[in-house]
């Protein structure tokens, strides 16, 4: 890989997480209202489909050698092997949700709780996976290229990243709720680029990180911004134990293929 790809890359990895976290640009001029849907919503995603065409181009243009795996190839192999456990992990994370909320205090329409619940993470399922999965693992890989564990480093430091990334969301709640969501988000990001690594098509992390967002649905019907203790006495073991596996399961060796787009 040539040093000016890995610099075009990298340009790319902090622009799109910058245009994540921020919601800029479209958050300066879209406001669309519709029944009780919070209009934020409608400018994230505009702002998904703003990404998803800078990405395009940029890598078309500027690197078309780099590989997201946004083939066939490894996609059914990898929903074979790995979506019992994707979708388990999932209802988990729905029932801890569910316990810790309970009983629920709040009436939305159907409409916000689709947009709000559901449609919204779709989007947020494939633009975290494009620049943490996608870009910013492949270029840490890429980084370590010739080293033994290059992989590894490679899954565990963008885990990290996106742990502490989700950290912001949660500052000034308790220290419990702080830590526990950076641990549960690393162990969750070392299954989703364990699952890129292992099968080399970029839309099984894609498709296990939208249904685990999806398990937040019980947050619709409840007031509460933060996490009930009984939710992380659940969910945080469950990731720490899936982390562990996970990293159990890079090591294992796999058969080498030339994944494309």
């Amino acid at each position: 890989m040539k040093k000016r790809d890995l610099i075009l890359v990298a340009i790319l990895t902090i622009l799109i997480a910058f245009m994540d976290i921020s919601g800029i640009p479209s958050t300066l001029f879209v406001s669309i209202t519709v029944a009780d849907i919070d209009p934020i919503y409608f400018a994230l995603m505009v702002n998904f489909l703003i990404i998803g065409a800078i990405a395009f181009l940029y890598l078309r243009f500027l690197c078309p050698e780099w590989k997201l795996g946004l083939g066939k190839d490894g996609l059914s192999d990898g929903l074979k092997k790995y979506g019992i456990l994707g979708v388990a992990v999932a209802l988990a994370g729905f029932v801890a949700f569910l316990v810790g909320l309970l009983p629920f205090d709040k009436h939305p329409s159907i409409a916000k709780v689709i947009v709000e619940g559901v449609v919204y993470y779709v989007g947020v399922a494939i633009v975290e996976e494009l620049y943490v999965r996608g870009l910013l693992l492949n270029f840490i890989e890429k980084l370590f290229d010739g080293k033994k564990h290059a992989t590894l480093i490679a899954v565990t430091l963008s885990s990290i990243v996106l742990g502490v990334g989700h950290v912001f969301g949660t500052l000034g709640q308790p220290i419990l709720v702080i830590v526990s969501k950076a641990v549960w988000t690393v162990g969750m990001g070392i299954f989703f680029g364990t699952v890129y690594k292992k099968t080399g098509n970029l839309w099984v992390p894609i498709i296990f990180h939208f249904l685990v967002n999806v398990g937040a649905l019980p947050y619709q019907f409840s007031t509460l911004q933060g996490y009930a203790d009984l939710t992380l006495y659940i969910i945080v073991p469950i990731y720490i134990v899936l982390g562990a596996y996970s990293l159990y399961e890079l090591q294992k060796p796999v058969a080498t293929k030339d994944w494309s787009n």
